[in-house]
This record gives structure tokens, C-alpha cells and sequence, in this order.
């Protein structure tokens, strides 16, 4: 499971020849498979300096996963609480990305604004991807969520004789909303923009564990794999947003650089 989060902005690939569009389906349909292949070859790419960074979230997961019934068992069990906090991760980890990336492709092409539009692409793309990655680890690691078996997060409880147990790990949700999180906030930079975004993120993930839906450890996977899937596509498919730039220029006077400063929004 560790060795999907590798560094895959490590493998980030130039430019494509083709942009992913509404009327083009089947440039992001390859778009999406050319993903999934450089995602689950990333751990032949990683450099001995990546264990700064595996090795910690590698004890950390580990951590959690001793604590995570104890977590909530702390938590306790009220059948209110636990379905209002389920409809606001489901509003922020699948209602909200969605209308945001159909708001922002619609105002976008209305605006003429390539760049607005090709977030909400990317955005959408990177969850694609997640969605796959997703479904493949559920039923690989098998685990049973807080209210199945003995409501202890087993992993395979019952080994191939009763698979699949369980689809706890990892949050779908909390993949989904720090893929979106990592997109925008890498093409709009802006500390506001950020703050909104991981604000989100961070939503989806805590009301996930407190409606009982997950473990701790299971959306510190799902976040953690998300934000990365969220930072490769934006990488590889689009260019983030940068506060300065140099470029050559001519002048009446000679060459000379052009120093560029973007206060807010970068826009095509």
C-alpha cells in the first residue's frame, strides 16, 4: 500500500499533445489510462531521499491503525450525530467537487477562460483516477468498517472464504476531496483559495470518522493518496500557477528580461 505513495509528481509528463475536452471524451478516457500506469509503476521511481517523507506516514498509518477502535470508541455512538455528520461528508466529499468542476467547466467556456476550464478537467481527472485506485485498494486490503464484524477494522477476517469483508480503507471521500483540494490550490495559489480548499479536505476527512463511516487510519490513506493522485495530474496534465516569472524579450533598446508578478488568479 506504501509503495503507491511514492513521489508521482516525480513522473509528472510534459504537456500532452491533446486536451482533455467535453467533446473529446477519448483523450481523457487515455488520459486516464496513461495515469493509472505511471501511478502504479511510481514505486520503481522513487529516490532514497522519499523515505524522508514514506518512512514517517509508513509509522504513522501504523500508529493509527493500533489506536483506531480505541479513537471510537472515545467517540462514542449517537445515531443523530453520526447522520448529520455523514451528510456533510457526503456533501463535501461528492455533492461539492462535483458542482464545482461542472460550475467551473460551464463558466469557464462561457467566460472563454481555458484556464478556469482545464481546472475543473484536471479536477475531474484526478478524481477519475482516484475513484480507480480506489476501488482496487478497498478490495485488496479488505477491511471491515466500524460497524461490520466485531467493529474493529479487521483486515480479512475471513480470508478468501468471505471476500470481500469489507471496503473500509481506503476513504473514498477523503481521497476524493484532497484530490480536488490539491488541484485548485496548485492552479489558484492564493492563501484564501488554499484555506478554503484544505478546509474542505480536512471537513470531509474528521466527518467521515465521526459518522462512524471510517477509522482515523483510513482517511489519513485516502487523504494522503488523494492529495498526491491530486499534485501528479496537475503536473502532468497542467501548469500550476507560479507568483514570479522570467522571460526573454525584445525591446527597441536591445534584448533584454521581462519580469512577471501575478497578484491574484492566473488565467489563460
Amino acid at each position: 500500500m506504501l509503495a503507491l505513495l511514492s513521489p508521482l509528481t516525480a513522473e509528472a509528463q510534459s504537456q500532452p499533445e491533446q486536451v482533455c475536452e467535453v467533446k473529446s471524451l477519448q483523450v481523457c478516457a487515455r488520459h486516464v489510462l496513461q495515469d493509472e500506469g505511471h501511478i502504479l509503476t511510481s514505486p520503481i521511481h522513487a529516490r532514497p531521499r522519499d523515505l524522508l517523507w514514506i518512512a514517517p506516514l509508513g509509522v504513522a498509518t501504523a500508529v493509527a491503525i493500533h489506536y483506531d477502535a480505541q479513537a471510537l470508541d472515545k467517540l462514542g455512538t449517537d445515531p443523530s450525530t453520526q447522520n448529520r455528520f455523514q451528510q456533510i461528508s457526503n456533501a463535501g466529499g461528492a455533492y461539492v467537487p462535483a458542482g464545482a468542476i461542472a460550475a467551473g467547466y460551464v463558466v469557464g467556456a462561457w467566460r472563454k477562460d481555458d484556464f478556469l476550464k482545464q481546472t475543473a478537467i484536471l479536477s475531474a481527472e484526478a478524481i477519475t483516477d482516484g475513484l480507480i485506485i480506489n476501488e482496487g485498494l478497498k478490495f485488496a486490503i479488505d477491511r471491515e468498517t466500524p460497524s461490520e464484524g466485531d467493529r474493529k477494522g479487521q483486515f480479512w477476517p475471513h480470508g478468501f472464504r468471505g471476500w470481500p469483508d469489507g471496503q473500509s480503507m481506503p476513504s473514498g471521500h477523503s481521497m476524493t476531496a484532497w484530490n480536488l483540494a490539491h488541484v485548485v490550490s496548485a492552479r489558484y495559489p492564493s492563501w484564501h483559495t488554499k484555506l478554503i480548499m484544505y478546509s474542505l479536505a480536512s471537513t470531509v476527512s474528521a466527518t467521515r470518522i465521526v459518522a462512524r463511516k471510517h477509522f482515523p487510519s483510513d482517511v489519513l490513506v485516502g487523504g494522503t493518496i488523494g492529495y498526491l493522485i491530486g499534485g501528479y495530474v496537475v503536473h502532468a496534465r497542467g501548469e500550476s500557477s507560479r507568483s514570479f516569472s522570467l522571460s526573454m524579450v525584445d525591446t527597441p533598446n536591445g534584448h533584454g528580461v521581462q519580469l512577471n508578478y501575478t497578484f491574484g488568479q492566473r488565467k489563460a
